[in-house]
């Protein structure tokens, strides 16, 4: 999990730009020589209009109910140059938070529109059941259909629903949160789930504690295993735990890491377990996102390295009661979306730029600051606006996007007025502004980055599927978010996103078309199985014929195990003793394959 200073940004982008009651239609720019706009302005204002924007040659003007056409009519006069439509201005991303105040309305997430699974009703008759080991789910946030929730209280880590951090409760609300008008909705609304809290007050736990919730999460009746967290080395008795958990038909899903390197690992590394990679709201790979090789010891197996993405990038969710810190920002009347730094409290007041601020200026005195990016720290930003006699600051992005940033841990912060961030692309009108409010305090809700936050969307997802494909192994439903996941990054699969980003909607036809199995089979591609002992070990060689590409996708329990060469054969191996199937498709395709066939060692 990736928390950087992101624990401290909760509203950042859920107040979305131009975030007010008013429509794109009744808000109009007036293009005005300067020496005439106090006339034009009167004249507005008698008129019915608010003045929203106050800029060099031009005012910006709200009349309520109006159309363009309308407010053209009714302002005539000589000095006015052009009116026109204010047009809406919104953040260039593919997905987007809903705008609003998760304490006050229900927020969906960015990661639900990217996923589609607001486009699949979860069947909470169906009994799915999600087990989350993290760092517990504290009571105090109602955000979660308590009735459904269980959980194994342990001595050394304490009560399972009483937070040891806010990451456990981020990434169940992520999973789970309830469809109930306020706050959050997770992937699979009020799906139950079992928190098991395996973090000591220290952060961190052993393998042996994952090995033994696995077993726990079994006895409480799970379906599906959460884990949004990870460590490096393998051992035998958690690997055991998990794949025991997976051969009874239940799905384990970990992080991938946060590292941004190629290192694996664990329990995500596992076989057994299904590794989820991050990606934001562009679609794009998360930075920190690892991505370990699907070959190890000359051998490749797609289910040692990322097999799917979701959104982990500034993901909002639950958090315990008054943990997470908010921020609203506003210029003449207008929010603007925002982020909070340091330092609660509220200021409304005149504004004054002080460019980078890398000066006192007694300017600044009994005003809100805006400042540019760029030169000096933002804490000696902010320090000089303080010292200028400044209430507060909002410090503007030099680059697209929104500013994140910190003032400084404990000691290292000497300020005490309010800050924000702001986005590069709100500069002009927030300098234009002669008047601004920022206000941060506490909430119920945050935003956090990681792998941490891909895994429980897939969770959820994965819950959202099964609950309406209920006969399906955890295994079956594994596949049918790999076979349907939106290809992103490099073309194919890769060790990035390994086959894509999730699709709830995708994943959920291809149940319904295909049914648990998967793809129908072509029967033009034979294939026949042959037991082979070497040296002591067994082996499967595996013949085919008929397919038509260039490479063919290789089976083994309906997993895909390798993509390679069409030449007609393969070994496969070494094998432990038992029964294998095996089938053989056209590369990237689930539906043109032989038959399964099965082999008994």
């Amino acid at each position: 999990m990736k928390i950087s200073k992101l624990n401290k940004i909760s509203l950042a982008t859920v107040m979305a730009l131009g975030c007010t009651t008013a429509t794109a239609a009744d808000r109009v720019i007036i293009q005005v020589d300067n020496a005439n706009k106090g006339i034009v302005t009167a004249l507005t204002k008698q008129l019915g209009g608010e003045v929203k924007v106050d800029a060099d040659g031009f005012i910006a003007a709200q009349f309520n109910g109006k159309s363009v056409d309308e407010i053209k009519g009714i302002l005539k006069n000589p000095h006015i140059k052009l009116i026109e439509e204010d047009l809406v201005r919104k953040p260039m991303a593919l997905f987007n938070d809903d705008a609003g105040d998760p304490m006050q309305q229900q927020i969906t997430p960015y990661a639900v529109y990217q996923s589609q699974a607001n486009q699949v009703q979860f069947n909470p008759g169906a009994g799915i059941k999600v087990c989350v080991i993290d760092s517990g789910l504290d009571q105090s946030n109602p955000d979660f259909n308590w009735g459904s929730i269980t959980g194994d209280n342990d001595s050394g880590t304490g009560n399972w629903n009483v937070n040891g951090g806010p990451h456990g409760t981020h990434v169940a609300g992520t999973i789970g949160a309830a469809d109930n008008g306020f706050g959050v909705i997770g992937m699979a609304p009020g799906v139950a789930m079992h928190i098991i809290k395996v973090f000591n007050a220290e952060g961190w736990g052993y393998s042996s504690d994952l090995a033994y919730a696995a077993q726990k999460c079994k006895n409480a009746g799970s379906d599906i295993i959460s884990m949004s967290l990870g460590g490096g080395g393998a051992n035998t008795t958690e690997s055991n735990a998990f794949k025991t958990f997976t051969d009874a038909g239940g799905l384990v899903i970990a992080a991938a890491g946060n590292d941004g390197n190629n290192v694996r690992s664990y329990p995500a590394g596992y076989p057994s377990v299904m590794m989820i990679g991050a990606n934001d709201n562009n679609n794009n790979i998360a930075d920190f996102s690892q991505f370990p090789s699907c070959t190890a010891n000359g051998k490749t197996d797609e289910t040692i390295c990322v097999e799917a993405t979701a959104g982990g990038v500034d993901t909002l969710s639950t958090y315990p009661a008054d943990m997470a810190t908010s921020a609203t920002l506003s210029a003449n009347g207008t929010a603007y979306a925002t982020s909070a730094m340091e330092n609660p409290g509220s200021a409304s007041a005149a504004t004054f730029f002080m460019g980078t601020a890398e000066t006192v200026n007694s300017g600044a005195a009994g005003k809100i600051c805006m400042i540019d990016r760029g030169v000096i720290s933002f804490h000696d930003k902010v320090k000089n606006c303080q010292n200028s006699g400044g209430v507060g600051a909002v410090i503007i992005n030099n680059t697209a996007g929104m500013l994140y940033g910190t003032l400084g841990e404990g000691s290292a912060n000497t300020t005490s007025i309010p800050a924000v961030g702001a986005a590069f692309e709100d500069r002009t009108a927030l300098l234009a502004a002669t008047t601004a409010s920022i206000n941060i305090g506490t909430s119920d809700y945050g935003l956090m980055s990681g792998t941490s936050m891909a895994t429980p969307a897939v969770s959820g997802i994965a819950a959202l599927v099964w609950s309406n494909h209920p006969s399906c192994t955890g295994t079956q439903i594994r596949n049918a978010l790999k076979a349907t996941a939106k290809d992103a990054g490099a073309a194919g699969k890769d060790v990035y996103f390994g086959y894509g980003i999730v699709q709830a909607a995708a994943a959920h036809q291809y149940l319904t078309t295909n049914g648990c199995g998967g793809g129908t089979t072509t029967p033009g591609i034979s294939l026949t199985l042959q037991g082979v002992s070497s040296k002591g070990k067994r082996y499967v060689d595996l013949s085919w014929a008929s397919a038509t590409t260039s490479t063919v996708d290789l089976y083994r329990n309906n997993v895909k195990i390798l993509t390679t060469t069409n030449d007609g054969s393969h070994r496969d191996g070494p094998l432990n003793r038992g029964s294998y199937s095996y089938k053989v498709c056209e590369a990237a395709s689930t539906t043109k394959c032989s038959a399964s066939t099965a082999i008994n060692l």
